[in-house]
């Protein structure tokens, strides 16, 4: 009986090990663009999942945004997604509304224990129609920055205020604040060239300055020709032209080109997202030559760091691996898997990380130590909002290109073409 018994337990561990060998022997396959930072990063939670899932390896790849996207929609069209993509979630939104085929991550997300730190707006930002379709992994601040040896060589102070910042514009514009000896500085480095480069921009302006919303409010309402909003826009739109405070061609700037700008030395007043600062703390970047803080407050408002999105894990319907791929976006919450995340790319949702090692700048952002507004996702509120975002800069950009007489008329009229087009939109 005893020799029977043996050698039925011998057959059910020999099952169980048949059932659990492809299991432990697969490879989950990661799509983002955070180039070589998310590379380390997938690397380093590849390694730390591993410990519990002996066998099992991540691969991540990281294409260019443009290039992700077109990838991500055909694979899942054509069933041959990768396991889990990773991206901004107005980005996964996109692939959603082109596929339909992103996984509800509802269940999911209600079976992690450990979830405390996150807030209303973060489950509220994961959510798209009737779907959870990412799980939030790392919050996006952006803050405001500007070069120290400047400031110093000019004789002024991080600007907050408006005011403060054109009159430090003025001073990078027109006093040699690299000491080269040439004319070839500018107050700010800015983009202009797609509807995410600009409008982007101006909302950090505007919630930067504390005044919520930048185009459209959550109720429907066009907010472009409020007092405050108009105000606000018309100085940022007079930055690109009137004041002449950024490079003449930065109405074709997109983030890659506002980079070179600011990693080349040529502008002195520039975005911060957190994602940037380990980079630019480097040697062979800016070399720590940077100062961080809220962005300039218009109309005597604070200044605020801006929460301007949230990068989450989304697993395709047609995932190959689609169970170990969940397991794998809920272990992405998880407090090492947190630190892996602040470590390399500079970013998490967590708020029980260790920051001791980490500069004055970088533990600005993952401190929390500036005064916080979070963008308010109208792309999860109003399914046409990027149509209409992309007419809205189209409008912009005319202006930018060909600056009106009357910018308070050029306002009202945008305002008038935006609330025609939203109602012809929503209808």
């Amino acid at each position: 009986m005893a020799t029977i018994k043996r050698a039925l337990i011998g057959a059910y561990a020999a099952a169980a090990l048949v059932v659990a060998s492809p299991a432990l022997s697969q490879e989950l396959t990661v799509w983002h663009d955070l180039g070589d930072n998310g590379i380390a990063w997938f690397e380093r939670l590849g390694e730390e999942f591993a410990k519990t899932h002996p066998g099992v390896t991540v691969t991540s790849v990281s294409y260019p945004t443009d290039q992700w996207f077109g990838r991500v929609i055909a694979s899942i069209n054509t069933d041959t997604a990768p396991d889990l993509i990773y991206n901004n979630y107005e980005r996964v939104i996109r692939i959603e509304d082109q596929t339909e085929r992103v996984m509800d991550l509802s269940d999911v997300l209600g079976s992690v224990e450990d979830k405390d730190f996150l807030s209303e707006a973060d489950m509220r930002v994961a959510a798209y129609k009737d779907k959870t379709i990412i799980l939030p992994i790392q919050r996006v601040q952006m803050g405001f920055g500007a070069r120290k040896s400047w400031l110093d060589k000019v004789g002024m102070e991080m600007p907050a205020t408006w005011e403060d910042a054109k009159a430090v514009a003025e001073a990078f514009k027109t006093q040699d604040p690299d000491g080269n000896g040439r004319d070839d500085t500018f107050g700010f480095a800015l983009e202009a060239a797609n509807p995410r480069d600009l409008i982007h921009m101006l909302d950090l302006f505007m919630f930067g300055s504390g005044v919520r919303n930048t185009l459209i409010d959550p109720e429907g309402n066009i907010v472009v020709d409020e007092p405050e909003h108009a105000a606000i826009l018309k100085e940022f739109l007079k930055t690109f032209t009137d004041y002449g405070y950024v490079a003449p061609d930065t109405i074709n700037h997109s983030f890659g080109e506002m980079y070179q700008v600011i990693e080349g030395g040529r502008a002195g007043m520039f975005r911060v997202g957190d994602w940037n600062v380990k980079k630019w703390d480097g040697a062979d970047v800016l070399d720590g030559d940077f100062v961080v803080g809220p962005w300039p407050a218009h109309q005597g408002e604070e200044g605020k760091v801006v929460i301007g999105g949230m990068r989450g894990v989304a697993v395709p319907e047609n995932a190959p691996h689609k169970d170990l791929a969940v397991e794998f976006a809920k272990f992405m919450l998880t407090q090492p898997a947190q630190q892996a995340s602040l470590e390399t790319v500079g970013a998490a949702v967590r708020d029980d990380l260790d920051i001791s090692a980490f500069s004055e700048r970088r533990q600005y952002f993952a401190g929390s130590k500036g005064p916080l507004e979070a963008y308010d996702f109208p792309e999860s509120v109003h399914p046409f909002y990027p149509e209409l975002e992309a007419a809205y800069h189209r409008k912009l950009l005319d202006g930018i290109a060909n600056p009106p007489a009357d910018w308070d008329a050029f306002i009202a009229e945008t305002a008038a073409e935006m609330r025609d087009l939203k109602a012809e939109l929503a209808d």
